[in-house]
């Protein structure tokens, strides 16, 4: 059986390319113009944002939005 992706992994590569890139949570927060406990939230897997979002999240880190649904 085929794992899928969840929004736990997804959270898991958000964090993984920010901290690569090096910003801190709360200054690519502010980046994205969302709040800090809402990127948090992301990254721990306990939100599940909508499109828009991800877009925003993949242009503040300069990935594609498909970059942020693949594992390493």
């Amino acid at each position: 059986m085929e794992r899928k992706f969840t929004v736990e992994d997804f959270g898991r590569r958000v964090r993984e390319l920010r901290k690569a890139q090096g910003h801190s949570q709360e200054g690519f927060a502010l980046t994205v113009e969302l709040d800090r406990t809402y990127i948090g939230g992301i990254e721990r897997g306990e939100r599940n944002p909508g499109l828009k979002t991800i877009l925003r999240i993949a242009d503040a880190l300069g990935v594609s939005a498909a970059e942020l649904f693949q594992e390493k």
